[in-house]
């Protein structure tokens, strides 16, 4: 599992355009691919695989990009003269070097830049990479006089590349969708008139223009006009979003039904849109530690087997145990199997496809350690308020100590009309729909202080006025009248004096209760709910979720306390999931922080470890069950790579293994680890 960083670092070069990923972790072997993306031009150096190979892997609406259809062409011709050289080999007799100028023809068609790659390479002092593996074992096989086994060998590794490439290629499909919510330009409106600009050049305030069909190019508040916007980009979600004047749309939804004006409050660097890609463009950085395993033992391995090939050619001959021939062809073997391609590329790959299989579900994983993380995940603690219940308040009930209702009203919507709590907001709500022609002025409310996890006190008519829970009024020293139940509830006292309870209701989430039973089904031992709330409350919302554990009553700071305690006494890791607006510290604290409602929430966004973009519980346990998969592919992939490998080094040393077993142990093995990795794409369907 991966060290939780608290600081979450997202750069952009907005001015250039360009964004650069590193997939694959440095394997020694310097296998590069390069695939660009026409439409932004983008460039994607995936550094670090093993077999150094250039083909340009850009996929187009799913075909082979000019580079790999050339490689096709090269590998046809080849495989044809290769069959026609063997062919002629059996029906006439030729002396050796007649055979060796005949096969030559069909290995260098499909080999030559492998040796030019190796020349160069050695040239700028990088000897050990697959150019210089495959080079030498195909030049040792010609050597030997075994033609058609050297032209196998070349032909069947830049198939095997060909085939890696490919496979790199449909594994950023679904971040390529993403790439795509990026806007190229913004309709900006000035005085009467429209002008096209880059989303760069538009300011906080500005106002633009969206047109049917269009992408938002900001965030901002809809000021004229209404529509649906298709929001599956962001959420996953394929219902469109109704919006209507003075409600926020995003960047990177696409306006579905009208044209609609929207006042920009945030810059682009800011936006929504800008967030998420630079999420999923560093996902990469965090690496798990398989990854960094597998990234150090490339760096060494494959020097150490080269001098290991060199012992297996020279040594037993030298001791008199065979002939040089027999040798050399063992040692062959032991170079061709060597390439550690199948794990250095398909591991980083697993987790590549299971983050973007997550993201096209709206689920944004910050680094494949959070996906190993996840995997492992035993307790799931979740914050109850806008995480398990709407976070749609409204007033249920005023109990006055005295007889006048709306006096009590007053003076807790005064005492809250500069808190944006969701209950403060209830309260003024409630307020303002009984009184929609009054205001209140700050001339009647003065002194307003907000205590975290307590409530409000106020200065009103010139009378102390304290809202808040029953710890606020203990802390007072102010008795209530009676016990109340059924919602959260808002005690209100003035001059030390108890004047009434207000009381608001929550409602749960529909996914609320499926969700809990997909974390049980998808072997998440315990879970558990903490809650500000009262005792009531949350014995009630816990009863019905069935809840292993809660806890209530608690200031963020007790949160931070249970969730500590979890993690000490937890055998498995810990996540904690919120709304990513109170309960960052906690967030950050646990070994997964998983922000809930994170569609335009800033701080759900740099404070958690994964991002679901719609307020959705039911995805926790999705995001659990892909992360188990992926893991399973990737711990797949590196049992068989290694296996297979062992077996083949073995028999090759004990010559109980040709050049073509060798073939399959190297690029055979990378394809079906790849073929392998790319499981991982459909998990997300599931």
């Amino acid at each position: 599992m991966c060290s939780h960083n608290s600081e979450h670092k997202h750069s952009h070069n907005h001015e250039e355009h360009e964004h650069e990923h590193h997939e694959h972790g440095a394997c020694g072997c310097g296998h590069h691919h390069e695939h660009e993306e026409h439409e932004h031009h983008h460039e994607h150096s995936h550094e670090g695989c093993c077999c150094s190979h250039s083909h340009c892997g850009c996929s187009h609406e799913g075909g082979f990009s000019g580079g790999q259809k050339t490689i096709i062409a090269r590998c046809i011709a080849s495989a044809v003269l290769l069959v026609a050289c063997i062919i002629i080999r059996n029906k006439v007799a030729m002396p050796r070097l007649a055979q060796l100028l005949m096969f030559a023809v069909p290995y260098l068609i499909i080999g030559y830049d492998v040796l030019l790659r190796a020349a160069i390479n050695i040239f700028h002092g990088e000897v050990f990479d697959e150019n210089f593996l495959m080079g030498i074992a195909t030049v040792g096989a010609f050597a030997l006089g075994e033609y058609p086994e050297g032209v196998f060998v070349m032909l069947f590794s830049q198939i095997g590349e060909l085939f890696e490439d490919y496979a790199v290629d449909k594994s950023r499909d679904s971040i390529a969708e993403l790439m795509n919510i990026r806007p190229d330009s913004a309709n900006l409106e000035k005085d009467g008139s429209i002008t096209v600009v880059p989303p760069e050049d538009v300011h906080i305030g500005d106002v633009i223009v969206v047109r049917v069909g269009e992408k938002v190019p900001l965030d901002g508040v809809l000021i004229e006009g209404e529509t649906d916007l298709d929001t599956k980009a962001l959420t996953g979600e394929s219902m469109p979003r109704h919006v209507a004047l003075n409600e926020a749309v995003l960047s990177g939804c696409i306006n579905l039904s009208g044209v609609i004006k929207v006042r920009v409050e945030k810059e682009f660097g800011e936006s929504t849109v800008t967030k998420i890609l630079n999420l999923v463009e560093n996902a990469a950085s965090k690496k798990t530690k398989a990854e960094s395993f597998i990234t150090r033992f490339a760096h060494w391995y494959t020097p150490v087997v080269v001098c290991l090939a060199v012992a297996v050619a020279f040594i037993p001959p030298l001791l008199h145990f065979g002939s040089w021939s027999e040798w050399v062809r063992r040692a062959l073997v032991f170079l061709i199997v060597s390439c550690p391609c199948a794990l250095v590329i398909s591991v980083p790959m697993g987790f590549f496809v299971g983050i973007g299989s997550a993201s096209k579900r709206g689920i944004l994983i910050k680094g494949s350690c959070y996906i190993e993380a996840l995997s492992k995940l035993g307790t799931a603690v979740f914050d109850k308020t806008g995480t398990l219940t709407k976070g749609v308040f409204a007033v249920t009930e005023i109990n006055a100590a005295g007889s006048d209702k709306d006096a009590l009203l007053r003076l807790a919507a005064f005492a809250e009309s500069s808190s944006i709590h969701p209950v403060a907001v209830s309260i003024t709500n409630a307020w303002k729909e009984k009184n929609p022609e009054y205001e209140i002025s700050e001339g009647s409310v003065q002194n307003i202080k907000e205590y975290a996890g307590f409530g409000v006190e106020a200065l009103i008519d010139g009378k102390t006025v304290c809202c808040g829970n029953n710890a606020y009024m203990e802390k007072l020293g102010i008795k209530i009248d009676r016990h109340f139940e059924g919602g959260t509830l808002v005690h209100v006292a003035e001059d030390g004096v108890y004047k009434g309870t207000i009381t608001i209701s929550d409602e749960l989430k529909e996914q609320s209760v499926q969700a809990l039973q997909s974390l049980k089904s998808a072997g998440v031992k315990k879970t558990v709910m903490l809650t500000g709330d009262a005792e009531s409350v949350a014995k009630k919302v816990a009863a019905s979720l069935g809840i292993d554990e809660y806890k209530a009553g608690l200031l963020p700071d007790d949160k931070l306390d249970i969730v500590e305690k979890l993690i000490t006494e937890s055998n498995g890791v810990v996540s904690f999931v919120g709304d990513g607006i109170n309960d960052a510290p906690v967030l950050r604290r646990a070994d997964v922080g998983i922000s809930m409602g994170a569609l335009g929430s800033d701080a759900a966004i740099e404070a958690s470890d994964v991002v679901l973009m719609d307020d959705n519980p039911l995805k926790v346990a999705e995001a659990v069950k892909i992360s188990r998969k992926t893991m399973a592919v990737v711990k797949q992939n590196i049992w068989f790579s290694l296996g297979v490998k062992v077996l083949v080094l073995a028999a090759g040393v004990l010559g109980v293994a040709s050049l073509w077993l060798a073939v399959f142990a190297d690029v055979g093995v990378l394809v079906l680890a790849v073929a392998n990795s790319m499981r991982a794409g459909r998990f997300a369907k599931a």
